[in-house]
């Protein structure tokens, strides 16, 4: 008996969304987790500053959010690729080998159809934009306010917030999505 004869193009299908949805399950866990190290670290940063009293210190804040906002992001994007690809490509065509006579994977459609999706899109995408622009800009704000600014400092903040502009514009391309 050949090995090759017990593998047809629906098993090779089925591996591969099995694979997806495993790299999908653990993007999904990485990308919420760093919406937590990134409050944590913010966090952090805002009381060393509030104890030490150096206002400089803020300027970390838009430093992590920008780092771990795009890698949030990045994650983000791969989350609805896998999403897409498989009710796009991958369910249509094993839905073809099998003659099946609905949707093949009817989650990836369904979920985005139940009452209530667009506005739970809308509130973690406020959720984002707070977490990554608004806060990191609330940090700058209060260094410019500050005491001592120095004109190096004040150079990298302005840096900093065109940076993330940058970022926030593109939260809000996916939110659009």
């Amino acid at each position: 008996m050949n090995c090759t004869d017990d593998v047809t193009e629906s098993k090779v299908l089925l591996a591969e969304y099995d694979r997806l949805k495993e790299e999908q399950k653990t993007r999904i866990g990485f990308r919420d987790n760093l919406l937590y190290f990134t409050l944590a670290a913010a966090t952090a940063v805002v009381a060393i500053t509030a104890q030490s009293g150096q206002s400089r210190l803020l300027l970390f804040v838009p430093a992590i959010c920008l780092i771990l906002g795009w890698t949030y992001l990045a994650n983000d994007e791969k989350i609805s690729a896998i999403g897409d690809y498989v009710r796009d490509r991958l369910g249509p065509r094993l839905g073809e080998l099998t003659s099946a006579d609905g949707v093949v994977f009817g989650w990836e459609v369904y979920h985005r159809d139940v009452a209530g999706h667009t506005m739970r899109k809308r509130l973690q995408s406020a959720v984002d934009l707070f977490t990554y622009l608004v806060l990191p800009m609330v940090c700058t704000t209060a260094f410019w306010c500050s005491a001592v600014v120095q004109p190096l400092l004040l150079l990298a903040s302005l840096g900093q917030t065109l940076a993330l502009a940058v970022l926030g514009l593109q939260f809000l391309r996916r939110t659009e999505r």
